[in-house]
């Protein structure tokens, strides 16, 4: 299992950045994770789609078109040879001089890091995990917009810190009104009387890929869906909650606050939409 990481057409085992990369001294950097199945990314134009979306929201331009980096993630998963693979694109401002003004930053690195997926126990599917309600607000729309995939992650990573003191495996953020929005790296879905519920991209969220893929198996399957914006103690009457990432794909949450969810274990509707996006996953496949 090998780690290749591409930068800029380049594939090395080990390579680096310049501690003058803007994207090193100020979180200026966009970026996107893909994971493969059977050695295919998987929904690789939908998250090109948002990089360069992302990019155009910080006024980055990638100095590269789509097809160009296709073809280097083909070569680097080729160089790898994992049976399969975590991909992680990430696109920073470039070297320039110790200053917040990015003007002086004229060659954007992009970079293309290949490695094994991470192996995620398969206890946590079984039985779920446990989350907590934390203080750290999710990054306000009219600042640093959370719809803009950016490398800047302290608020997120001050969130897992305070979960992980109280013994929980992710936090939950609300936004600065006090409505639920997103994990550290996933998306949020609750059920409640039978409908499955998730925030609205107005709450302030990154609107996952694998979000929009759970939201489409609900809509062909009938099953009772609503997008809105709710206080953050509506999540403590949930009767099933759990994640979504590219990485974790849907896992469960059996515990938030230190108390059960529901019976204390992946409900029904937790474990249809397990089984839906893994056969999703199989058909892309």
């Amino acid at each position: 299992m090998t780690t290749k990481i591409n930068i800029n057409g380049d594939i090395q085992d080990e390579a680096f950045v310049s501690i003058l990369d803007h994207g090193f001294l100020f979180g200026d950097s966009v970026y996107e994770v893909i994971c493969t199945a059977q050695g295919k990314p998987c929904f690789l134009n939908e998250h090109l789609k948002r990089l360069y979306a992302s990019a155009s929201g910080i006024s980055l331009k990638i100095p590269h078109d789509q097809e160009w980096i296709k073809n280097q993630i083909q070569t680097t998963l080729n160089s790898a040879c994992n049976p399969e693979s975590y991909i992680r694109i990430i696109v920073t401002r470039g070297v320039g001089d110790v200053d917040i003004d990015p003007s002086s930053c004229f060659h954007p690195n992009l970079i293309i890091l290949v490695k094994n997926i991470p192996k995620i126990p398969d206890e946590n599917y079984e039985k779920g995990i446990p989350v907590a309600l934390v203080s750290i607000k999710r990054n306000s729309r009219d600042a640093l917009d959370p719809a803009v995939k950016t490398g800047n992650y302290l608020n997120n990573v001050l969130a897992r810190v305070e979960a992980q003191k109280v013994g929980a495996a992710d936090a939950i953020m609300v936004n600065p009104w006090g409505q639920l929005t997103e994990g550290t790296t996933s998306n949020l879905f609750f059920v409640r009387e039978g409908r499955l519920l998730t925030p609205e991209k107005n709450c302030g969220i990154l609107s996952g890929i694998t979000r929009e893929k759970i939201i489409q198996l609900a809509h062909e399957n009938g099953m009772p869906f609503e997008e809105g914006a709710w206080p953050g103690e509506e999540l403590l009457k949930a009767e099933e909650i759990f994640l979504s990432g590219t990485v974790k794909k849907v896992m469960p949450v059996s515990v938030l606050d230190n108390r059960p969810v529901g019976s204390g274990k992946p409900g029904p509707i937790t474990q249809k939409m397990m089984r839906l996006y893994s056969e999703l996953l199989e058909s892309v496949a």
